[in-house]
């Protein structure tokens, strides 16, 4: 039998002597409001033998949204009106629902290739792109809203300003953050290279020279570690070393140089600053 929310023990009968494939909730879920049951995960809409078109209309994806607000329904809700249809034998709220159980979040979701994404069952690369488009936009709005000129107080700082882009990269990318005299950010960060972090690739002329066209006062250097592992090689802090003694030629400080990652059991920030670990001496 398929389970189902209701708003009354009164629909629950009437179901029942209609013959739908509904199975009334238990007593103790009655005084439960229908907002708060199809927001809650823990509240199972019905199996995969039952078709969405089956279900009665208050907890159908579209009608709950209708009904209760976009910002009141849960997340399988909302990817259920992305995904739009089931497939044979899975309709789609379930799909939707054994997304978020395979991946656990939206951003792991949103971290998944179209490619692995398309090979799930009733996905598909139509589905993939259209998740993948989706979460993107949400993404972008969330970097709009940012301060256009935020300061750079901490490395927290840092990877709040970098972590969307960083978490999504499978290949190595080095930044430079240029500030003014009050670290305030002069501009977006600037891609100095992509690929694996090689000091032929990282050199002081490619670092420094959108620092002295923007007349930086200071830099802060970034680059992620696609593994997740904030662990800083020895290139990492070989690297450092050089454009810290290059930055001082030239009068550009090098505040720090903090690597993205992702939190985990020994780092739980996601990231790490090589100023405050002590591995490399900043001037």
């Amino acid at each position: 039998m398929c389970k189902g929310i209701f708003s009354s023990r009164r629909l629950q009968e009437q179901y029942r002597s209609d013959g739908g494939c509904m199975d009334p909730q238990k007593s103790s879920d009655d005084n439960v409001s229908p907002s708060r049951k199809l927001a809650d995960p823990r509240h199972k809409w019905v199996d995969s033998q039952c078709r969405i078109c089956d279900m009665p209309g208050q907890i159908r994806p579209r009608e709950a949204v209708d009904k209760f607000g976009v910002e009141n329904v849960a997340d399988d809700v909302l990817l259920a009106i992305l995904l739009r249809a089931g497939t044979k034998g899975i309709n789609v709220v379930d799909l939707a629902k054994g997304l978020l159980h395979r991946y656990a979040t939206l951003t792991a979701i949103a971290e998944t290739s179209v490619a692995d994404l398309a090979s799930i069952k009733g996905i598909g690369p139509v589905k993939a792109q259209m998740l993948k488009a989706a979460l993107e936009l949400g993404r972008r709005i969330n970097v709009e809203v940012r301060p256009v000129s935020p300061k750079m107080v901490t490395p927290a700082d840092v990877y709040a300003l970098l972590r969307d882009q960083a978490v999504r990269l499978d290949h190595e990318i080095f930044w430079v953050i240029l500030l003014d005299a009050k670290n305030v950010l002069k501009c977006q960060p600037v891609d100095v290279t992509s690929g694996i972090l090689d000091a032929s690739l990282v050199h002081p002329r490619e670092v420094f020279r959108e620092a002295i066209r923007s007349a930086a006062a200071a830099v802060v250097l970034a680059h992620n570690h696609p593994s997740g592992d904030t662990t800083p090689s020895s290139q990492d802090l070989s690297i450092t070393r050089q454009l810290i003694e290059a930055g001082g030629v030239i009068d550009i400080k090098v505040l720090d140089h903090v690597i993205l990652g992702r939190p985990h059991a020994t780092n739980s920030t996601g990231y790490l600053s090589l100023r405050e670990s002590g591995l490399v001496k900043f001037i």
